[in-house]
Order: structure tokens, then C-alpha cells, then sequence
């Protein structure tokens, strides 16, 4: 064999391992991920999380830790075997919704508190997957102090609906798990296709104009979710048009003239902190009581959504995995007559059922009265 033959096909040899090796990675990733891991040639996984930190790995990990539930979602919706999750938050609480975590150590109160290190530590896990953007949680901080222990830090939200496939394709590679996510796209597809099919002839004036309120409104002057929200895509896939959205912080402050001036069709609510959703009933009417607060701000008692009764609030799932079996709820709430013979509730039940393995059950949606 020639000299030249021998590095030709040494060559062939390098590109198609590294070909090989960018293969693991999620095909949503763009060009520039996929030439940071031909970097590693020898990496069996390589991806990029949501803080666009490169991870490579010689095989799926074996042990994990994790302190949300929009995580432990996603690893349900792709079929990944749940014995591999060591260290879990306060989160988990609901023992109907999460069986399998009862026993499992307990690392941090919820995914916003401090880390327990001694008991993380004690769970031993390879890697640790936490929120990337989330304002309450220091993941950089995290690394720093983790990272050089031997536990990789993995930010990956699953609250954005931009990013949601991307995250889903990042742990489905992580564990091999590419088929099984590219199922559930094309169920994705196929719900945002339902909701766009009804809503692509709306022009302008029928798309409602909504304020979206954050749950902090409750206690101070109002705080709105702008453009970069997790709701700012739902609002508007849903055939709304979601006001503030020129903002690009997450949320704002805004004066209550602000909301007034605007004079919005509706006014919307996050439920994060409402006792609603799976396994909660507002039991206490804090829904009410929230609505009531609002129609009761100075100067509200003309703004066209306190006029018309035109509030609701969402409970916090919407903002999670589910955001797309949830669509179709909210489009029937902004554009009835357009989603008249449209079972949205379906949606919902089929996510619990497929993916949670339990049928819906408790209050998702506060519409007011």
C-alpha cells in the first residue's frame, strides 16, 4: 500500500468517526454544534445543552439527578427508564402524579433553593440536570462548584416554546432515545396543524389583545410577561395578540395606566403559585379571589377585559412539556366559535394518559365568572 493510499484512507477513517460522533447530536442543532463536536472524535455523545455548554459522554449515564419536574416529564414522554434518577427536589411531591420517586433522595426543597451538596454528593449521580435560564436558579454557579467533582451540569429549561423540541432532542440523545422523540414531534405537528388550520384566516382585529399577568401581581403593582415569556408564543399560536411582547425581558413592571391605556380584550394569569392543576381544585377559591383583587385596581372598571369578564387564569403545566397538548385549550378560550367541535379537553387527557400513565384529574383552567 502507497504512502499516499495509507493517508487517504486515514483521513476517511477520521471524517466518518467524526461523522459518526456528530450523529448523536440532536438534529435540530445547527451547523457551528455540530463542527464544536467533531472536536471529539472520540465521544460516543456529544451535545450542546441550553447554556450552550458542550457535553460529551462514552456512554448514556447511569445515574441522575434533577430538581423539576419538566425534566423528569420529558424522560417520561420519551421512555427513559426512571430507575436512573438518584436525587430528586421537594418538587415530587405529588405521590399519585410521581410513584416511582417516593423513596428517591431528596437533593434541594424545589428547583429555585438551595442545593443540598452533602446529599447530592451522597447520590453519586454523573450528571445533573437543572434549569439553564431560569432567573432563580445560578447554573453557572452550579458548574463551578460541581464540575470539578466529576458531575457534569445540564441546563435545559423544556419551559420555552421555541426551544422545547430542541431540549426534547437534547435528552433524547443523551439516551438514545432519537426515535422516540421524533414520534413525538410528529404528534406535535399534528396539534399545531389542528390549531392552525382554524386560526390562519384571522386577520388582525380578530386576534384578541391580551395582557398576560404574572402571578407576582398579587402582591405589588403589576408585573407582565413580555416577548421572551414562555406564554408569548402560546398566546400567539393560540390566534391572540399577546401585548408587551417589545420587551425583551421575561417580565416587566409596568404602571397599572400602562394596562388601562392598553385596554386589553383579556387579561390572562399564570397559575405557578394557584392551587390548580393535577390533583389541585382551588379548593380555597384563590382563583376568585385573585380575579376579583384585579377588577378592583383603580381606574380598571372600563378596560373592555373587567367590562366583558374577559379573565382566566392557566395553571403552571401550560408553561411546561404539556405547552403543546395545552394549545388547543387556550385557541377554544380566545376564538370559541372557531374550536366549537373541538374536543381540547382530549388533548389533555391523552397527555396524562400516554405520558403520565394516569387520567387527568383536577382544576386547569380558572375562567372567570
Amino acid at each position: 500500500m502507497t504512502s499516499n493510499l495509507r493517508r487517504m484512507l486515514i483521513q476517511v477513517f477520521l471524517i466518518l468517526g467524526a461523522s459518526l460522533s456528530a450523529g448523536c447530536i440532536s438534529s435540530s442543532n445547527n451547523d457551528e454544534t455540530l463542527a464544536e463536536c467533531a472536536k471529539f472524535p472520540n465521544a460516543t455523545i456529544c451535545i450542546k445543552d441550553s447554556n450552550n455548554i458542550i457535553h460529551t459522554f462514552d456512554d448514556s449515564p447511569k445515574r441522575i439527578a434533577m430538581t423539576n419536574t419538566y425534566a423528569a416529564t420529558v424522560m417520561r414522554m420519551l421512555d427513559v427508564d426512571p430507575s436512573i434518577i438518584v436525587g430528586i427536589s421537594g418538587d415530587f411531591y405529588d405521590e399519585l402524579l410521581w410513584p416511582e420517586f417516593v423513596n428517591t433522595k431528596i437533593i434541594q426543597n424545589s428547583a429555585h433553593s438551595e442545593i443540598d451538596y452533602e446529599a447530592l454528593l451522597d447520590s453519586r449521580p454523573e450528571v445533573y440536570i437543572v434549569f439553564a435560564t431560569n432567573g432563580m436558579v445560578d447554573t453557572e454557579a452550579m458548574r463551578d462548584k460541581l464540575e470539578p467533582v466529576g458531575i457534569k451540569v445540564l441546563g435545559l429549561d423544556f419551559y420555552k416554546y421555541d426551544s422545547l423540541r430542541k431540549e426534547i432532542m437534547v435528552l433524547a440523545t443523551l439516551f438514545n432515545k432519537q426515535d422516540n422523540a421524533n414520534k413525538l414531534f410528529e404528534e406535535f405537528d399534528k396539534i399545531e396543524l389542528d390549531v392552525e388550520s382554524r386560526i390562519k384566516n384571522l386577520n388582525e382585529s380578530e386576534r384578541p389583545r391580551i395582557v398576560m399577568e404574572h402571578h407576582a401581581s398579587l402582591t405589588r403593582d403589576p408585573v407582565v410577561l413580555t416577548g421572551s415569556s414562555q406564554w408569548s408564543d402560546m398566546i400567539e399560536k393560540a390566534g391572540g395578540n399577546h401585548t408587551f411582547k417589545e420587551y425583551d425581558t421575561h417580565t416587566t413592571h409596568v404602571e397599572k395606566e400602562a394596562i388601562i391605556g392598553n385596554n386589553p380584550d383579556i387579561i390572562m394569569f399564570d397559575g405557578i403559585t394557584f392551587d390548580i392543576g393535577f390533583n389541585s381544585y382551588d379548593e380555597e377559591g384563590m382563583c376568585e379571589s385573585h380575579l376579583e383583587f384585579i377588577r378592583t385596581r383603580d381606574g380598571f372598571s372600563e378596560v373592555w377585559a373587567i367590562k366583558n369578564n374577559s379573565m382566566f387564569i392557566m395553571s403552571g403545566e401550560f408553561a411546561g412539556p404539556m405547552m403543546i397538548h395545552g394549545l388547543p385549550t387556550l385557541a377554544k378560550i380566545l376564538h370559541p366559535d372557531l374550536f366549537e367541535d373541538l374536543d381540547a379537553e382530549s388533548y389533555l387527557n391523552e397527555y396524562f394518559e400516554k405520558y403520565h400513565g394516569i387520567q387527568k384529574q383536577g382544576k386547569f383552567v380558572c375562567l372567570s365568572e
